[in-house]
């Protein structure tokens, strides 16, 4: 290997952490159905982010390469049957707080699609990232988020990868750090404090995102798993997990989710947008809304969608020619 060659692979596995490969027990019987049935995978040994990626090194990679993201680009008409013409501008989905109690079933009451909103501007016109350059990126579609992976020599997880650097070595336990949510009164993680959406009382210090590195990192010292931002996967959604083999030397390896057609959201046939995995809850999630704040718990996200509470980090595996 020439001197080169390993300069670049120190520098690619630079502010990663390696994951050992094992088998462990993935989903749960729980909680929310999409997260059954808890089931037993392998996975391979990988190199993953420390934290999610910051608004600091996705600026460098626009500044580098002159990529636009997915927000800032107004969308196709032929890709949204029906869409009102007046909403066909580029734009994000910005989480905007009621001042009072809503009904918690009609997730419109606070959500709004900003028009202007981009990982630049995480609250619209007027707002900027000034002072956030170690706050994960937000307003990142799928594919800006391979984007970048692919700039940096690297891959954006699957979901049993994820979850499994999620758990920290730990097995059998709710939280990435073990079963309170917060031990000893102690806050683990960014998430929501307070009646969701319209009384955040802050408890964690934190309104919005915080810092990558605000909170103690797990078992395997990766930082931000869990709460924060939601991070995508590579595995297109499925309502369930697949159940345990039959036998016990058939355990799955590195799987990779399910078929494409399967991830289309029943509830708009006529949008034919695929749906990833996302991982890992975020600032938003609260016990009396969405107990997501788990390494089992999943989402579904169309691959077309940004939001101000969603990011991503990347992965290195072993058959990587940097890996070591």
């Amino acid at each position: 290997m020439t001197d080169g060659a390993v300069l670049d692979r120190i520098d690619t596995l630079s502010g990663m952490i390696r994951i050992p490969g094992g088998t462990f027990r993935m989903g749960s019987d729980k909680h929310y159905p999409e997260e059954a049935p808890s089931h037993r995978v392998t996975v391979d040994g990988f190199w993953i982010d420390a934290t999610p990626v910051t608004n600091a090194q996705f600026r460098a990679f626009v500044e580098a390469t002159g990529y636009v993201t997915f927000a800032e680009i107004p969308p196709d008409p032929k890709d949204y049957p029906g869409a009102l013409p007046h909403m066909l501008r580029a734009g994000s989905l910005m989480f905007n707080p009621p001042t009072h109690a809503v009904d918690l079933r009609d997730w419109s009451q606070w959500w709004k699609f900003q028009f202007g909103a981009t990982w630049r501007k995480p609250y619209g016109s007027g707002s900027s990232i000034k002072g956030l350059d170690d706050h994960p990126v937000v307003h990142v579609a799928y594919r800006d988020a391979e984007a970048y992976a692919a700039w940096v020599g690297k891959a954006l997880p699957t979901e049993a990868e994820w979850e499994f650097a999620a758990r920290g070595g730990l097995e059998d336990v709710e939280f990435a750090w073990g079963d309170e949510l917060t031990p000893g009164g102690r806050h683990m993680a960014n998430t929501w404090q307070g009646n969701f959406p319209h009384e955040n009382t802050r408890e964690d210090g934190f309104a919005r995102t915080s810092p990558v590195t605000a909170f103690p990192a797990n078992g395997y010292g990766i930082h931000d798993m869990i709460g924060n931002v939601w991070e995508w996967t590579t595995d297109f959604w499925s309502t369930r997990h697949q159940g345990d083999a039959p036998k016990a030397c058939c355990v799955p390896q590195n799987p990779r989710g399910g078929p494409e057609t399967d991830s289309y959201d029943p509830r708009q046939p006529e949008i034919r947008i695929p749906r990833r995995v996302l991982k890992g809850g975020s600032h938003l999630c609260a016990p009396s809304y969405c107990r997501r704040y788990r390494p089992a718990a999943r989402h579904a996200e169309p691959v077309d969608t940004s939001t101000s509470h969603v990011g991503f980090r990347c992965v290195v595996r072993a058959g990587d020619n940097r890996q070591t």
